[in-house]
C-alpha cells in the first residue's frame, strides 16, 4: 500500500485495520507532516512485536536485508546480526522473525525509497501528544516506561461518545504480567466491583498509577516497587478474549493522560 493523494495519518490506519500507535512504532522515522505520495510505509503483521524500547520483533518480507530494515529502524546492520547470532544475514527467508534492537540515535526519516521491500503495506504515524506545559505536571512525570513489555492500545484516554472520561486499555498476551512505571509505594492491591483485581501505585509528587483488570496481584499494600517490578497478572476479558490491562495515570486523584508521562 503507498501514500496517496488527500492520505491523512488516520485514514491510513482505518485502511490497514491496525491501531494508529502501533502503525507509529513500526514507522519510526515517518514525519506525519511530510507525507509523500507514493512513499512506502511498514504495517505490522500478528507475528510483530514492538515494546516499549525495543528491541522489535520483526518478519521477514521479500527482498529485505539487514541493511534494510536498519536504515528504516534507525539502527545498523551490525546490532541486528550481533542480536541474531543464530540467524545468517545471507539467508533470511520470508516469513522468519528476527530481533531488531534500536540504537538509541534519533530514527532517520523514512522517505519514497525506504528500504524495507516494496511488498509491505504502508502506514503512517501521526505527531506524539503534546507535551503538557511545565507547571502541569511535575519533572519527575517524564519518560516512564509503559506497563506491559508487548502491548497495543485499544482504547486512548479521553471522553468518549457520551463525555465520560475513559481510562487507556491495553491489550496484551496470555500470561503478561503488569509492570510498575516508577517507584513508589503500594496503597491498594485488592478485588474491585467491575475492574477485578486492582493495584494502585502512589510515586512522589502526588502522582498515582492504577492497573485493573487484573486476575491476580503480586504485590501487598505497604510494599515499596521499584520501576518494572511486576505488580499483577493480566486477566482475560470473557466479553472480548482479550488479555487487556486498564491503566491510569492521576496526580492529586485526577486522572491525566497517560502519554504525556509514558516513553
Amino acid at each position: 500500500m503507498e501514500i496517496q493523494r488527500g492520505d491523512t495519518l488516520g485514514k491510513l490506519a482505518n485502511r490497514a485495520n491496525v491501531p494508529l500507535e502501533r502503525l507509529e512504532r513500526f514507522n519510526p522515522g515517518v514525519n506525519a507532516t511530510r507525507l509523500a505520495v507514493g512513499q512506502r510505509l511498514l504495517i505490522p503483521t500478528q507475528q510483530e512485536r514492538a515494546p516499549s524500547g525495543g528491541p522489535y520483533r520483526y518478519q521477514i518480507r521479500a527482498r529485505d536485508t539487514y541493511s534494510s530494515i536498519a536504515r528504516h529502524f534507525g539502527t545498523t546492520s551490525g546490532r541486528i546480526q550481533s542480536a541474531n547470532p543464530g540467524t545468517s544475514p545471507t539467508a533470511l527467508k520470508i516469513g522468519q522473525i528476527v530481533s531488531v534492537p534500536l540504537s538509541g540515535s534519533a530514527p532517520r526519516r523514512a522517505s519514497s525509497s525506504s528500504g524495507v521491500s516494496s511488498s509491505s503495506s504502508s502506514a503512517s504515524s501521526r505527531p506524539a501528544a503534546p507535551a503538557p506545559a511545565p507547571s502541569a505536571l511535575p519533572a519527575s512525570a517524564r519518560r516512564w516506561p509503559w506497563p506491559l513489555e508487548d502491548y497495543r492500545i485499544v482504547r486512548r484516554f479521553g471522553a468518549d461518545d457520551r463525555g465520560t472520561l475513559q481510562p487507556m486499555l491495553l491489550a496484551t498476551q496470555a500470561g503478561a504480567k503488569a509492570q510498575a512505571v516508577a517507584p513508589g509505594e503500594v496503597r491498594f492491591a485488592n478485588g474491585m466491583r467491575q475492574l477485578g483485581e486492582v493495584v494502585i501505585v502512589h510515586h512522589a509528587d502526588n502522582l498515582q498509577s492504577v492497573y485493573a483488570l487484573c486476575e491476580r496481584t503480586l504485590v501487598s499494600v505497604g510494599q515499596q516497587v521499584k520501576t518494572g517490578d511486576a505488580l499483577c497478572d493480566v486477566g482475560q476479558s470473557s466479553a472480548s478474549q482479550r488479555y487487556d490491562l486498564l491503566f491510569d495515570l492521576r496526580q492529586g486523584g485526577k486522572p491525566i493522560d497517560p502519554r504525556q508521562v509514558l516513553r
